[in-house]
């Protein structure tokens, strides 16, 4: 009786598991359930931000994690950050490390603020685009604006007369963990108290349930951009940049006006 009494609860289990495959929906992008949420540490006053205005042929410095970096692509060089060039009829240099953020060190090299202390100041770039990151999701918020002010400060004194764009962290896995929306949330407010444009791809929903699969390799791809994805979001960048180029800047005394095209 005890084992028939094991088999059949045995049986219970197997049946329960079986109809939770069926019942439920296979969404790899999903991750574990956190217990709390992270929330985006103190308010910063936001100014309006300045025009952009590039040249006809840009060179930009696309800044960046493992994304810019060109992980999961069939070749790294076929990247957002290289695919960009041919869409803005320009040049891209491109310094992604793979792991790395404003807290924690990457793979190849070692966090932001010491990358960008170690990069060539005579780069001369029209545009900076700072990229990322999710990796410092699991450092927590203590003391990460601190970095990114820091990181920001460094990269305005050694490039001047550059235009810099923020681009936020965009979703590995969905739904966005708490921790990259905290982060989203902390660049967009540093962003804006400088009067810089920020890339929100978080708020604008570019990796959402419809096109996950699409953009992200779950599988070799460790949930990286595919070179298909790779492309989808150079395009996503491209446009944005176009948007900001065309958007109406508020002048003194509230009166808006548009850049000239």
């Amino acid at each position: 009786m005890r084992r028939r009494g094991r088999v059949t609860a045995l049986s219970i289990v197997l049946a329960m598991a079986v109809s939770g495959v069926i019942l439920g929906v296979w969404r790899p992008w999903v991750p574990a359930a956190m217990d709390a949420p992270i929330l985006a540490s103190e308010e910063v006053l936001t100014v309006a931000p300045t025009p952009l205005v590039l040249p006809e042929h840009p060179r930009v410095l696309v800044f960046g994690d493992s994304w810019t970096y060109g992980s999961a692509a069939s070749e790294p060089t076929l990247g957002y950050a290289y695919v960009l060039a041919e869409l803005l009829d320009g040049e891209t240099i491109v310094d992604g490390v793979r792991g790395s953020g404003y807290l924690k060190p990457g793979l190849d090299g070692p966090a932001f603020g010491e990358r960008i202390a170690a990069l060539d100041p005579d780069l001369a770039p029209d545009l900076v685009i700072v990229q990322g990151s999710i990796n410092d999701r699991a450092q927590g918020a203590d003391g990460y604006r601190d970095a990114v002010t820091a990181a920001w400060d460094a990269l305005t004194s050694k490039y001047p007369e550059a235009a810099i764009v923020v681009l936020g962290p965009a979703p590995h896995e969905l739904p966005v963990g708490a921790g990259t929306a905290r982060i989203d949330q902390d660049l967009a407010a540093l962003a804006g108290a400088r009067g810089w444009w920020y890339i929100s791809a978080v708020q604008d929903e570019w990796i959402t349930d419809l096109n996950y699969l699409a953009v992200i390799d779950v599988d070799l791809g460790n949930k990286h951009p595919s070179t298909d994805g790779h492309r989808y979001l150079a395009e996503k960048v491209a446009a944005a940049l176009a948007d900001i180029e065309a958007a109406p800047v508020t002048e003194a005394g509230g009166a808006e006006s548009t850049p000239d095209q």
